[in-house]
């Protein structure tokens, strides 16, 4: 297996934990507003391989709390199982960020109790997710069997939003509620732009809309929070 990516430290990728955070390529979305595109498109080349990762871990024992697995996608990669499994047998809390777009995958994931945290996205409306997620077409069935199994309640999850102007608006946000309904935990975050995103002329939403935002999915799940405010 090869590893894309390391920060060492962080405080936000892994809530209420301290935490180092593992990037690995390959994704199948192409969304224009992606701040990893490097790891998506293949141009950014391997850091180290997993021999490697396990050495820095075993260093970092009774530093860190646990390890964010993120991309790309990382159940592209068949052997993230094993990965989960051996992070985990150092002692290590594990946290899976993914598209939901892999549930045979995830199912593996929680049926052997391998990540304490998983955080899923929710691209958009129905209507609108092929769009937001740069495919032509796309079916949505593997996105709600991921939503049902994160609502399971298996392991700790969150479903998250990043906000783009361009991209949403108040009606999208009405039927993603209805998408994850129930749903333990529920982050919009506004889109920030990089050097690394793909497609220019992409905005944050103002914080008038995306309170408005967030009102409404406060009408759909139990915590409904915005990410990356004051």
């Amino acid at each position: 297996m090869k590893i894309h990516g390391l920060a060492k430290m962080t405080l936000l990728d892994f809530p209420g934990k301290v935490a180092c955070t593992v990037f690995l390529g390959k994704c199948d979305f192409r969304c224009p507003y992606c701040h990893n595109y490097e790891l998506v498109d293949g141009s950014a080349p391997p850091v180290m391989d997993k021999e490697e990762l396990m050495d820095f871990l075993s260093r970092r024992q009774g530093l860190l709390d646990g390890v964010a697995v993120t991309g790309g996608e990382p159940c592209l990669n068949q052997d993230l199982p094993e990965l989960l499994a051996d992070i985990r047998a150092m002692g290590y809390m594990t946290k899976l960020d993914t598209n939901g777009n892999h549930p045979l995958m995830l199912k593996k994931i929680l049926d052997r109790g391998l990540a304490d945290y998983i955080a899923m996205d929710i691209k958009n409306s129905p209507a609108k997710y092929a769009l937001t997620v740069g495919r032509k077409e796309l079916d949505l069935q593997p996105v709600f069997d991921s939503i049902r199994l994160l609502k399971e309640g298996r392991t700790t999850y969150e479903f998250r939003t990043t906000v783009v102007d361009e991209l949403h608006q108040a009606q999208d946000f009405e039927e993603m509620g209805k998408m994850i309904a129930g749903a333990e935990k529920y982050f919009l975050q506004s889109f920030t732009d990089r050097d690394s995103v793909p497609y220019g002329n992409l905005h944050a939403p103002s914080s008038e809309k995306m309170q408005e935002y967030l009102n409404i999915a406060r009408k759909y799940v139990k915590k409904a929070l915005l990410r990356g405010t004051d």
